[in-house]
Formats: C-alpha cells, structure tokens, sequence
C-alpha cells in the first residue's frame, strides 16, 4: 500500500502534468502561476525527501511545456532551459551571495522579464531558416511560417555567419484587448491574458490568422554565434546592432543592494509598459564565469527570475451574485467597489464555491483584500472583520436556479449545480458541445450563428436543431440559402451517429467518449438510462460512484426526459448497435496513434482497432502494448522509444489486419 507522501507525489505528478499541458499546449490554464508554484514546490520538497521515487518523467526533472503533435518538430541545436524562480529577496540574496563567493568580480545583468512565449531563432548567412518554440526544452514545434508574419522578426540580418538567437513573443495590451473586444462580439471564448493570447496567435495552423493579431518579439538571449563575446551584454548590444529588437529595461550591476533596486525600480514601471512582465531575470553578465558556475538538470545555475508578488488592494465587497456555466455549476461572483489593481480596473471575482466563502468568512457589505492570480485573475483571499461596522450576515447558495427556476442540488465536489438541461444560462455552450466534432459533429454551428437562432427564437434547447427551418435560418444575419441548406444537411446527418456519441453529445457531467462507449456496452437504449441506480451504474467499468450519481441526477431531470422525446420524434437515433467485433486479435491490446498516417485518418485507425477487440488511448505508459505512429509523431513516439514498447507504421498495422 502506498504511503501519504507516495500517493501525494502521484497525485501532485498527474495534476501538474496536466496544467502544463492546459498551459503550453492549449494556451488555457486552469490555475494561476502562483498557484502552480505552490504545488510544484510541494512536489519537490516530498522528492528531495524520497529520492527513491525519482522519477525521470516528473514536472521537476522536465523542463516545462511540450510539442504539439499537429506541428513539425525541430530539435534545438542549444537546449532552451527554464529558470529557477525565487519569490523574496531573502532567497535571492542567498543566490547572489553564493555566485559572488565563488566570483568576487562577478557583475550581474538585471532585465524585466517578458510574459509571453520563448521561441528559438536560427539564421545561417543573413537569413532566416527556422523559428521552433521552446516545446520541452529540447525539441519544439516548427513555427517558422508564424514567425515571418510578425514585422519586429527580421528575416535578414547584418551578419553571414550562423547565429541563434531566443527571444520572447508576446502581444502588446493594446492588441490583445483589441482582439478580446472582436471574439466577444463575435461570440467567441476570450484569451486569458495577453501571454495565452500571444501563444494561441504563434500556434495556428494559418500564418494569415498570426498575421492578424499583431505580435511582437524581444530577444534576450544570444544562443549560438561563431564569433565570441565576453559578456552577456555585449552580446545583446551587438543583436541590437544587427537589427534585433533587444529589450531595453536591463542593466548591468555589481551589487546586491543595485540589484534590488534595479527590481523595485522594473516593479514600479509595470502598470505603465505596453506589455505585460511577471517578474526580473538576474544572470551572471560574465560567459566564462557562466561557464565556470555550470548547468542544472534543466536550469542553468548563473540566473534566478524573481517573480512579483501579487498587488493587494482593499475594497468593498458590494454583492455577491451566482452565473450559471455549461455544465450547470453555480458560481458566486462578488461584486466589488472598482480597484485599480495591476495596472487594470478590477470591479468582480470570482468566490469558486460556498466552502471558500465560508473559508475566509467572506460576507456581503465587508472590506476584502484583492490581489490579481498570476497578475491576471482577480481573487479575493481574505476579508477584513475587523474593519464590520455592523453584525453582517452569511451567504447562502440559492435552492433554485437565478437562470431556469429549477431546484439546485449540492454535489460531491462542493459544487451547486442546476440539472435542468434546458437551462438558459446553459444553452449555447450545450449546444456548442451537442454539435462538436468528437459529438453530432454538425458543422456550420459556431457560436455566432448559435447565438443568433437562440435570440431570434429559433431553438431553446438542443433538440430544436433538428426542427430548423430553413427558410427561417437562412433570414439571420449573414446567412443565406446555401450555408443554411448545408447545415440542414449536417444536422440530418447527424442523426444516425449512435447512441454512445449522444450520450456524450448531451454533456452529462464526467461522461466523456470513452466513458460513454463503456455504458453502451451494457446498456444501448438511451430509456435504460431512466431508471438506472448508483449502484447499476457502479458495476461497469470506468464508471465511480461519481460519475454515476451524475448520470442518475442528469436523467431524472423532467428536462432531460422531454428533450430525449424531442430527439426521438425528430428521428435521432437513441439505441447501439453493439455489434460484434469482427475478431478478437487485439482484445487485452492497447493502442496509442500518434502523427498522421498515409491513408487512414485516426478516426478510421481507432474504429478499426476496436472492432478487433483493442482499445485505444490518448498516452504513453508501460501498459500501452502498440504505438501506431505515422508522419510528424512527436513526444507520444519519443516516450515510446524510452520503454522500448513495440512500434508500428500504417503498413505493418495493415499486415495485421490480414
């Protein structure tokens, strides 16, 4: 049985693993910075205190943030490294003091650090060859028709010899609210932050799309050169002399009390720059001592960034009002006296659940203390009782839906949830999800469009798809005859996908695809599902306690039985085949597809597989039996390699099959 600290480093281990991949790979985080150094440096206190769980694949040993698979991959000729954070000037000093024993001349560049995205550079005789993203440090993703795109890139260079450079991609302020202010109007899902912004702008497929978003570069790093230099900034005077837009807030000092200053003076200019840093990176300005001081495991030892504390604020707490989101969670949201907090006006937050409100005995009508998560999400951590003029009573969470009127339940996870599927609040992101690819896959329905045939009266719920008019679709705003006629032909299309990809097509909670093929199995009417127990559910795979309380809440909603009856009526199909798989070659097997393969899409490889029996699965582990791997395979073929697991192309695969 494992102990405390072992199931801890798994779980810390699989939960960072995860926000690495929501932030470099989806450009989504779900959690601040601060909020992940928290964890990551839990995780590595619990490794130093049992180096017997080394483990080569852990979130501190790797250096942050992957290739995506739908891009080439490049090697980097010189490892992109991370930086080891320090959070006070106490461990900073530390850090100086140990650099300055071993190199009493030892002067240090102070440079604010740019929030955006690291990319590498590489030029062979004046020109521009490649531009690849950091990735996990030593293989990135080949962004170079991207990288052309931004104007502040020079493709060429005063200088003919081979020269890498790493710089910083971010988008200026003004930009990214431009770009937020055109998504809302255009009914998408806004950036975070100008950093998640910046990433999702570099890392589309259409170089005319980053061409659009007016992005911008700092370089701060001289990476190769066959000419030498002696310091750090030399190097970059010299870039700046060859046409780089090197960044200008950097300076280079010999003591610890001029660092600091230099800190507090960056410190004071944030709010004022027209792009966003989270905080000041101090690096040995000498290169031989640099190379004399030496090299972490993915960090060098002769730079620390010191990250910014969050800017805290009082304020008064005005109200607190509840939003319903697409899954029917509940949120608190406090309403606040405005602010102006790191550099923005803030005037809400989010308060998550009721147990955090209790938690910091946050009520109505007190003074709150404000910071900004990461210097971007605004969250109240405290509130101030000393400073209630008056006896101020609790929050409560309300018993019935502010959006639909039906009752709300409390779940395991301390959330409150509306089961009303037909819910208001909830409808366009249920209908976004009904219509996605992976779900009914009917094309056509951005959420423009969606948002158009709700506010026209067109649909009130998912079912209503398959009722459209066409000549009443195609009177809205920027439709016509022929796109409205094409989604009419989606949407009747749609209608014999199958029952697994409905019940994952409806957004019950925890029910993914895989989980949805699971119940299917056992049960291939979508009429089992209404009177199914906890306890029914609990026996097939896949399915916890959990998951299966939700799918009992979902279906004993009086919502979920009309829309059901309005689907079937329509004439969408609501049972499974189950058919028999053809053999059983590969039962006991699993797959993992990676890269794209000459004639099968993974869609058509994964079909092929299950109705012989396998399985398939989205990651690398020791109990994957065989990785099909076809052009541009990237991590998923690399991980492979290193447990020596079987690996097939297209071609061996098809001998398989015979």
């Amino acid at each position: 049985m494992k102990s405390a600290d072992e199931a801890r480093i798994a779980y810390l281990r699989k939960q960072l693993s995860h926000y690495s991949d929501k932030y470099y790979l989806d450009d989504d985080p779900e959690i601040s910075d601060a909020e992940y150094d928290k964890l990551f440096y839990e995780l590595i206190a619990l490794e130093e205190r049992h180096p017997e769980l080394y483990d080569e694949n852990s979130p501190t040993v790797r250096v942050g943030g992957k290739a995506a698979d739908r891009f080439a991959k490049i090697e980097h000729r010189y490892p992109l490294k991370s930086l080891t954070d320090v959070f006070n000037y106490d461990e900073l000093r530390t850090w100086y003091e140990k650099n300055k024993a071993d190199f009493p001349d030892a002067s240090f560049s102070v440079e604010a650090k740019i929030d955006g995205l690291s990319v590498a550079l590489h030029y062979e005789k004046g020109a521009l060859i490649y531009g690849a993203t950091r990735g996990d440090g030593n293989i990135g993703e080949d962004v170079s028709a991207n990288v052309r795109t931004i104007r502040s890139v020079p493709l060429k260079i005063d200088y003919d010899g081979t020269l890498e450079v790493r710089g910083e991609i971010y988008m200026p302020r003004m930009a990214f609210e431009a770009l937020n202010a055109k998504r809302e109007s255009n009914g998408e899902q806004l950036f975070a932050n100008p950093r998640n912004a910046a990433a999702g702008s570099l890392r589309q497929l259409d170089p005319k799309i980053t061409a659009m978003r007016n992005l911008d570069i700092f370089v701060f790093n001289l990476q190769y050169c066959d000419r030498n230099f002696s310091s750090h900034s030399e190097s970059l005077d010299f870039l700046s002399s060859i046409g780089f837009n090197v960044l200008s807030l950097r300076r280079v000092v010999c003591g610890y009390d001029d660092i600091e200053s230099e800190i507090r003076k960056i410190g004071e200019l944030r709010s004022s720059l027209p792009y966003d840093i989270d905080g000041v990176v101090i690096k040995v300005d000498s290169l031989s001592m640099r190379a004399a001081i030496g090299e972490g495991t993915n960090v060098p030892k002769w730079a620390v960034a010191y990250k910014f504390p969050p800017e805290q604020k009082q304020t008064l707490l005005e109200n607190i009002t509840v939003q319903v989101g697409r899954t029917g969670v509940l949120t608190p949201i406090a309403e606040l006296a405005p602010v102006k907090l790191a550099g923005s006006v803030v005037s809400r937050a989010t308060l998550h659940n009721i147990d955090l409100i209790r938690d910091r005995d946050i009520r109505i009508g007190d003074i709150v203390i404000v910071q900004k998560a990461g210097d971007i999400i605004p969250e109240i951590i405290a509130s101030v009782p000393e400073k209630r003029t008056e006896e101020l009573p609790e929050f409560f969470m309300p018993e019935y839906c502010p959006s639909c009127g039906e009752p709300t339940f409390r779940d395991e996870e301390a959330a409150f949830r509306c089961t009303n599927a037909s819910c208001p609040a909830q409808l366009l992101r249920n209908i976004e999800h009904f219509a996605s690819k992976d779900a009914m896959d009917i094309s056509g329905l951005g959420p423009a469009l969606i948002r158009g045939m709700k506010d026209s009266g067109l649909i009130s719920d998912v079912a209503d798809l398959y009722y459209l008019d066409e000549n009443a679709l195609s009177s809205l705003e920027r439709m016509g005859k022929k796109s409205a006629s094409n989604i009419i032909r989606s949407v009747e299309q749609s209608k014999d996908r199958g029952l697994s990809r409905l019940l994952y097509a409806l957004g019950i909670r925890l029910v993914g695809i895989s989980t949805a093929e699971s119940l299917c199995k056992r049960y291939t009417d979508i009429e089992d599902y209404f009177s199914l127990d906890r306890e029914a559910l609990s026996q097939i795979d896949d399915i916890g306690e959990i998951t299966a309380s939700s799918i009992v809440n979902f279906f004993s909603h009086p919502g979920t039985r009309e829309t059901v009856d309005k689907l079937k009526r329509a004439g969408v199909k609501t049972t499974a085949d189950n058919t028999k798989p053809k053999d059983d070659r590969f039962s006991g097997m699993t797959f993992v597809l990676t890269g794209t393969l000459p004639t099968l899409t993974r869609s058509e490889a994964e079909a092929i597989i299950k109705e012989r029996g396998g399985k398939t699965s989205s990651s690398v582990s020791k109990k994957t039996s065989v990785v099909l791997a076809g052009e541009d395979a990237g991590g998923k073929l690399t991980k492979a390699r290193e447990l020596e697991l079987r690996i097939i192309d297209e071609e061996e695969f098809r001998r398989m099959l015979l």
